[in-house]
C-alpha cells in the first residue's frame, strides 16, 4: 500500500478542525510518518501595542505568535503518538500551502473543507484552488464526518488508449489508497465507472434500421466498458491477493450516463463517507490543471474527498 511519510495538516479555524486533525494523526501513525500542523494568516501591515512590554509590535508578528500558540494547544494531545512540527504560513492560503508542499516535499495535504454558507457545495475557493493546483494528493474532510468511514467510493476510468499510461497509473493509485483506507476503517469499498454511448442518437437518425443499429451500438459500448472494468478488477485482485480481495469484497459498479452526473449520484445513493478520485488533467504542462468532468463532480459532492493528480502533473504555483 502507498505510504505517506510527510503529511501536512492545515488549520481551517472551524468546528471540523478537530476531526480533520485526528484523521491526519491517524494517517501519520499508520504510515509511521511525520506530521506538520500549519496555520494560515494573511499579511497585515501596521503595529499594535504589546501587552507584555507596552512597546509597539508588528501586527503580522503578533498574529503569528498567537496562531503558533493555538497550534501548540491542538498538537499537545497527540505528541506522544506521532512526531509533530508546527508551521505558521503568512500570505494567500492556497498559494502558501502549495509552496510549502513543493519546498518541503509533503506527500499529502489534509484539511477540513471550507463549507461556504452561501452555497450547497462543501468546497470553497481555496479548496478548489488546492484541488486544481496542488501537486500532491489533497484530502478534504466534510463537516461532522465520522471518525471511521463506513463506505468509500473509488471513481475509476479503465478505458484508455495505449499512450495514456498516466491514466492507468492513476487508476492503480486510486484503488490502492481506497483499499488501504477501507481496510483500516473496516469500511465497504465500492468502485464506480461511468459509461455512455455518445453516437447512438446519430446512428438512430441516419440508419435504415435505427432501433436495431442503435441498440447494437449501445450494447457494444457497454460490453467494451464492462470488459475494461473486469480487467481492472482482475488486476486489482492479483495485486491485492485473493485472500485479501475476498476479505475486502469490493463491489464494482458500471453505470450508464455522463460521469459528471452518474458519479455524484452514486455517491448520494450509496451515502458514501469518502470519494477517492483523480482530478485528471493533461500532464507535463503547467496550467492545464483539472478536467471539466472532475470539477463538475467535485462541485456536486457533499462527502469528504481524497483527490489525486496524474504522474507528471506540474503545478503552476512557483516557490
Amino acid at each position: 500500500m502507498r505510504q505517506f511519510n510527510n503529511i501536512l495538516w492545515v488549520m481551517s479555524g472551524g468546528e471540523s478542525d478537530q476531526t480533520a486533525l485526528a484523521r491526519a494523526v491517524s494517517v501519520a501513525e499508520n504510515n509511521q510518518g511525520r506530521l506538520t500542523i500549519a496555520g494560515l494568516i494573511p499579511y497585515v501591515s501596521g503595529r499594535t501595542p504589546s501587552p507584555e512590554t507596552g512597546s509597539a509590535t508588528d501586527l503580522t508578528t503578533a498574529m503569528t505568535e498567537e496562531r503558533r500558540l493555538s497550534l501548540e494547544r491542538l498538537a499537545a494531545p497527540y505528541r506522544r503518538r506521532v512526531p509533530i512540527e508546527l508551521a505558521v504560513m503568512v500570505g494567500t492560503g492556497f498559494l502558501e500551502i502549495i509552496r510549502a508542499v513543493r519546498r518541503q516535499r509533503f506527500d499529502l495535504v489534509i484539511k477540513a473543507a471550507e463549507n461556504p454558507s452561501f452555497v450547497t457545495r462543501i468546497f470553497g475557493g481555496d479548496d478548489m484552488h488546492l484541488l486544481r493546483k496542488c501537486p500532491c494528493p489533497v484530502w478534504l474532510t466534510r463537516p461532522g464526518e465520522r471518525s471511521n468511514y463506513s463506505r468509500i467510493l473509488a471513481a475509476v476510468d479503465p478505458i484508455q488508449d495505449v499512450a495514456e499510461r498516466a491514466k492507468t497509473d492513476l487508476n492503480e493509485q486510486i484503488l490502492e489508497l481506497a483499499t488501504s483506507l477501507a481496510l483500516s476503517d473496516f469500511a465497504e469499498l465500492h468502485v464506480v465507472h461511468a459509461w455512455d454511448a455518445p453516437g447512438e442518437a446519430t446512428i438512430r437518425a441516419w440508419s435504415d434500421h435505427p432501433d436495431a443499429d442503435g441498440i447494437g451500438y449501445s450494447e457494444s459500448e457497454r460490453a467494451r466498458h464492462q470488459r475494461a472494468l473486469d480487467r481492472l478488477q482482475s488486476l486489482f485482485r492479483d495485486d491485492l491477493g485473493p485472500e485479501a480481495f475476498d476479505y475486502l469484497a469490493p463491489q464494482f459498479h458500471l453505470r450508464r450516463g455522463a460521469a459528471s452526473e452518474v458519479i455524484p449520484e452514486a455517491a448520494r445513493q450509496m451515502d458514501v463517507d469518502l470519494m477517492v478520485m483523480g482530478t485528471v488533467a493533461r500532464t507535463g504542462i503547467a496550467g492545464l490543471l483539472i478536467g471539466n468532468t472532475a470539477e463538475t463532480i467535485l462541485e456536486q459532492l457533499s462527502c469528504s474527498v481524497l483527490a489525486l493528480k496524474p504522474e507528471g502533473f506540474i503545478s503552476p504555483v512557483t516557490v
